[in-house]
């Protein structure tokens, strides 16, 4: 009998313990809250430069800036005459322009701003097996492309029509982008870009042509020519890497950029 007591004894013992053990392990019944701990000191905060804003309209400006270059006014359809002129390749060097685009003849390329087409058709060729984007905000324009496309026969060639703020173009769906002279005159460029940085396939391509306002032997209206740096910051801006500036043509930047 003292020896099965004992035996209780031990096991009663042992439960306390065990008890005990746990006890000290599980959270309190009233948990006191935890001393406050002071909040981390922050770095002030530095606004934003402001992207768009507004001064008094220059010659062939819109009145509105962004990056502290002011926006052109939009060439609209009934500017068609200037854009099919006949000494337009003499004077821009248009072919060397093609040329320079180093096509693949699956290349999808999106001709953004396309207007009447002009390089829209010269590209088409080179990209047989491939499709061309010409892209407008004006169905004008884009009449006029779908006009000559039947005449030419020119089955790859697919306008479409695009806002102020978006290209129109399906995410990763080109390889190549094309501006000539219509960048500078976009009312929203930042957004516009946004749209077809997503468009762009990854290792996808930008050619960006501008009037060089660098050279004041240029005959165009201020407001329609860019600097390169101005080109670079507001490329660089939504995510496009810098690649080169081909000097080929007579009066204009070829700026390319990448989607990385």
């Amino acid at each position: 009998m003292n020896e099965m007591n004992g035996q209780i004894r031990q096991s009663l013992a042992a439960f306390i313990m065990s008890a005990a053990f746990v006890c000290t392990s599980c959270e309190p019944s009233n948990p006191q809250p935890p001393a406050p701990v002071p909040a981390p000191v922050s770095a002030p905060v530095v606004p934003a430069p402001e992207l768009y804003g507004t001064c008094e309209p220059g010659d062939g400006g819109s009145g509105k800036t962004y990056m502290g270059r002011e926006i052109a006014e939009v060439m609209g359809h009934f500017g068609v005459g200037w854009l099919e002129r006949s000494e337009r390749e003499r004077e821009e060097r248009t072919d060397l322009l093609v040329d320079a685009m180093k096509l693949k003849s699956t290349d999808a390329v999106a001709d953004i701003g396309a207007g009447s087409g002009y390089f829209t058709f010269r590209i088409a060729p080179h990209v047989g097996e491939g499709v061309v984007y010409a892209t407008d905000i004006q169905q004008e324009m884009l009449d006029i492309v779908s006009e000559r496309a039947l005449e030419e026969k020119a089955l790859n060639v697919m306008p479409i029509l695009g806002q102020i703020d978006h290209s129109g173009l399906a995410a990763s769906s080109v390889d190549i982008v094309l501006f000539v002279d219509a960048y500078h005159e976009f009312s929203h460029p930042r957004e516009m870009m946004l749209s077809i940085v997503e468009a762009l396939k990854p290792g996808g391509r930008v050619y960006l042509v501008e009037y060089r306002l660098e050279d004041p032997t240029v005959a165009i209206k201020l407001r329609h020519k860019m600097t390169e740096a101005q080109a670079r910051l507001e490329m660089n801006a939504v995510g496009l890497e810098f690649v080169e500036n081909i000097a080929t043509l007579p009066q204009q930047h070829v700026l390319v950029f990448r989607h990385p």
